[in-house]
């Protein structure tokens, strides 16, 4: 029982601790540096007219999820230049070929947001639909006479009480919902990186949301981010794996 109330947690909450796995950057070129930010790997790659700092988003990646990267651009010119997330690529290099791994766009994240809300609201809908048939019923119930007799009885006050307390519940669940969907689109909204152009000096970023790379067997994960800021691209090589591999 208690191994499996463990087990159970580590479902809520998302996985444990021991599969998480690290991430580590080579500079490729002289115009590339792998340095630490508070602790955590990163990567600055600069160019004639931009510069791009990466670095994971958290100090572990979730194995066999999404790597998520903060991405900043400083633009160097003296010209307004534009980033496209669509120009961004992502492939991971495995027993000799390459495989394409999806950027998730911010309109994909929303989208899948959207669909959780769906999800979710019907999950609140039958919860608040079993407190009022519950409540419904209250205020019925039966007795015993001491000499054998059964008979059943209804109390108004007592129905009144189970349908305020349900009332009452459903409407906390369902502001509750509705608050976790809008704060979720507002993190979206404020963290995830988007098409954007920058004007001479100006430094944008965000969340970058890639595809999981393929597993490779508990062995590191090879990939690269190329990431395009007017003509010029960056080209981010990525190591991931367990910690100590």
């Amino acid at each position: 029982m208690r191994r499996f109330g463990v087990a159970a947690l580590c479902v809520v909450l998302g996985g444990c601790v021991s599969t998480g796995e690290t991430v580590s950057f080579r500079a490729s070129n002289p115009q590339q540096q792998a340095l630490m930010r508070d602790g955590q790997p990163a990567l600055v790659s600069r160019q004639k007219n931009s510069l791009v700092l990466v670095k994971p988003a958290s100090r572990q990646l979730q194995a066999n999820g999404r790597p998520v990267f903060i991405v900043g651009i400083n633009n160097l010119s003296k010209q307004p230049v534009d980033f496209r997330v669509a120009q961004v690529e992502a492939v991971q290099h495995a027993a000799g070929s390459d495989f394409e791994m999806k950027v998730v766009t911010y309109e994909m994240l929303v989208q899948e947001e959207r669909n959780r809300q769906v999800a979710a609201a019907l999950l609140t809908g039958l919860a608040a639909g079993a407190n009022a048939y519950s409540a419904s019923h209250a205020g019925h119930g039966s007795y015993t006479t001491p000499s054998g007799r059964t008979g059943t009885f209804y109390s108004p006050t007592a129905a009144a009480i189970a349908q305020n307390n349900a009332a009452v519940q459903n409407e906390t669940m369902i502001a509750a919902t509705v608050e976790t969907g809008q704060r979720n689109m507002a993190v979206l909204e404020q963290s995830v990186i988007k098409d954007n152009t920058l004007m001479p000096g100006e430094w944008y970023g965000g969340q970058l949301h890639v595809a999981p790379p393929t597993d490779q067997a508990g062995a590191q994960k090879s990939y690269t981010i190329v990431i395009t800021v007017g003509t010029e691209r960056h080209v981010i090589d990525v190591a991931q794996g367990p910690p100590g591999v």
